[in-house]
């Protein structure tokens, strides 16, 4: 997405403003003060999946949040950079660039790995990680393999990413939030929508699908010694409870909280809970 040329009515920008921190022009929202909290969205979102917790974070704590590269207004430097590891290298360059020590890292979805490789580069959040439906693991039997390939194939197909924007709707785009568990308001179907239809976005999450693996990260989280707070909606569609209890049988530090009534964007449908949570952590 172009800034500020497509910042018109985004949630939250009187607290933006874009660094170069190479290889990428990064897109931040930050405000308040406190102790620290990072916020990592997850794949194909951006920050205004937390246009709800932010504010409210806000007023006792300084939070941060980040539009991964090439998605929401976060210019890409470099296609190839879109990996696991890379995103995570990353922004914790970004993250000691700016000077930012968290008290807190909050990741949703695949946000929630990039906090933990984050942790294993080096990032020491003094209170520990908390995930929102952590996507932690990888998906089981035929898409286990169609799924990555089917991404690889769309983002090295010429037009593929202006074709899948050219052809979101409205429609659609509420179908697929519905198919996560999740009931969002409709401003909130309206800026995933805008999202789904701009080719960088789609062109960058197609890049970041493509690259991501989880293999190596799952495989070592029993040497991950952080405290991990995951927390699961019982109602997601797209990343089930199970991966979260999962996740915690192996983490050393894990502690698991479930909702029910609650899908895979439970913190947006349900922010002053998931605020109280945050902070208690």
């Amino acid at each position: 997405m172009r800034w500020p040329d497509d910042a018109k009515n985004w949630p939250l920008t009187a607290y933006s403003r874009r660094v170069l921190h190479r290889p990428h022009r990064w897109h931040i929202q930050e405000h308040g003060e406190g102790p620290l909290i990072l916020l990592i969205h997850g794949a194909g979102g951006a920050t205004q999946s937390f246009r709800g917790l932010f504010p409210i974070l806000a007023q006792t704590h300084h939070v941060v949040a980040v539009d991964l590269p090439g998605q929401g207004f976060t210019q890409l430097g470099a296609q190839q950079r879109c990996g696991l590891d890379h995103v995570s290298e990353d922004l914790l360059s970004l993250c000691r660039n700016q000077g930012w020590t968290p008290d807190i890292v909050v990741g949703h979805s695949a946000g929630v790995a990039i906090a933990l490789r984050m942790w294993e580069l080096g990032m020491r959040p003094t209170r520990g990680i908390v995930g929102i439906n952590a996507a932690l693991g990888n998906f089981k039997g035929v898409a286990g393999w169609l799924f990555p390939m089917m991404a690889k194939a769309l983002a090295a197909t010429p037009f593929s990413a202006g074709v899948f924007a050219g052809t979101s709707t409205r429609s659609s785009v509420r179908n697929l939030v519905q198919g996560t568990g999740s009931k969002i308001d409709q401003d909130g179907l309206e800026l995933y929508y805008r999202l789904t239809t701009d080719k960088g976005h789609v062109d960058a999450t197609l890049s970041m699908m493509a690259q991501w693996s989880l293999d190596s990260l799952v495989a070592r989280l029993g040497h991950i010694d952080a405290p991990v707070h995951l927390i699961t909606g019982l109602d997601d569609k797209a990343v089930p409870p199970k991966v979260s209890r999962d996740a915690v049988q192996s983490l050393p530090h894990g502690k698991l909280t479930e909702l029910s009534g609650l899908g895979h964007l439970a913190h947006e449908e349900d922010p002053v809970t998931f605020a109280q949570l945050i902070t208690q952590t």
